[in-house]
């Protein structure tokens, strides 16, 4: 048995999502002809209480997109420095849309206005022109952290009287509003543009949509041309966001129980394997509280030193898990819907497992 936790872009569709697919009227959608894409532009505006969206290929697509209509060339942008925009995008708003960017910290995922104060840049001739401001929510990097919607009201407000725009990447928004219960609508009110992403958790195989009011979405269009991101007859794609939307959204329940069930349960056995070995229960440290479906491990560099933790990572390979590693002591797993309750359990297990190998290892 595989247990897939690198990305809740692993999910293969359902039987029930591609026969939903293999129903879908289409046409072209470089000629705004798909009437599956329309449908879908028009259900994702309406959720987000904006007037338009428009239908791309990836989230990373979506984020540039934002950034070139919210932009001029030699502008700079504001963003959280362990965001996606700028920690997994390869310097796209530089290739793109030729602006640079400048990072604030914010492990909460939202500065305050102070914090955001001095990163404005003043209205002098050397200076780049600051013009869009960006968050991420929910937050990969700090464990699908979701953000607080009463600071970014705040932000919003202060950011409308320096003239200055709000993009948010909301790839993970779908599980921000599971968690909060807060409504897309009022998320979304914030921001001028948001991105949102089909393929992370609701478990559709391609796609990512772009929403704003219809002059912003109109040179978003453009913009997908340039880059490529017309895809013809691809009503077949949004036709699985539509069922997933429809279908999934709930789902993401089910995610969140299991990312929190396996930290609670991993941390115990942490502490039973610590009294067993007469060792310090510093083992690992989850890091952040558990919301979302993210879960990040930091390990103690004491048990598991650089040699030791890839050891470790490996033995989990070997015993059919797979993860992501953020840095070379610390891992990111990500629970989705072809992770099964049982599955998680068995995941624990094998944790458990190679955490006693590498220890003894260690001690040996």
């Amino acid at each position: 048995m595989i247990i897939d936790l690198r990305s809740d872009t692993v999910t293969k569709p359902s039987q029930e999502m591609l026969e939903f697919m293999m129903k879908a009227k289409v046409g072209d959608d470089v000629y705004g002809e798909d009437e599956t894409i329309n449908e879908l532009q028009q259900k994702v505006a309406k959720l987000f209480g904006k007037e338009d969206a428009l239908f791309v290929p990836s989230g990373t697509m979506s984020n540039q997109i934002a950034i070139a209509i919210n932009t001029q060339q030699g502008d700079e942008i504001l963003c959280e420095k362990n965001s996606h925009i700028f920690y997994y995008e390869t310097a796209a708003p530089s290739i793109i849309s030729k602006v640079q960017i400048r990072t604030f910290d914010a492990p909460s995922g939202v500065p305050s206005i102070e914090q955001i104060e001095p990163k404005i840049r003043d209205d002098i001739y050397y200076y780049p022109n600051t013009t869009l401001f960006t968050l991420e929510n929910t937050h990969n990097r700090y464990g699908g952290l979701v953000l607080d919607n009463v600071k970014i009201t705040e932000i919003a407000n202060h950011l409308k009287t320096k003239n200055i725009k709000m993009h948010l990447d909301a790839a993970r928004l779908w599980n921000a509003h599971i968690y909060s219960g807060i409504p897309m609508f009022d998320y979304a009110q914030n921001f001028d543009t948001i991105s949102l992403c089909f393929s992370k958790g609701l478990g559709t195989p391609v796609g990512s949509i772009l929403i704003g009011d219809k002059p912003t979405i109109k040179k978003a269009l453009k913009w997908r041309k340039i880059l490529g991101g017309g895809m013809r007859q691809a009503g077949i794609l949004a036709a699985a966001c539509i069922f997933a939307m429809d279908n999934n959204l709930e789902k993401l329940k089910l995610d969140h129980i299991n990312t929190k069930f396996f930290a609670d349960e991993l941390v115990s056995a942490v502490s039973l394997i610590s009294n067993k070995y007469g060792i310090e229960n510093d083992i690992i440290k989850v890091k952040n509280n558990i919301q979302t479906n993210i879960l990040v491990i930091e390990f103690s560099t004491s048990y598991f030193d650089k040699i030791n933790f890839n050891k470790f990572i490996a033995k989990l390979k070997t015993n059919g898990i797979l993860l992501n590693t953020l840095d070379d002591k610390t891992i990111r797993l990500v629970f989705h819907l072809d992770i099964s309750t049982e599955m998680t359990q068995k995941a624990i297990s094998i944790f458990s497992d190679c955490i006693i190998e590498t220890i003894t290892e260690k001690l040996s």
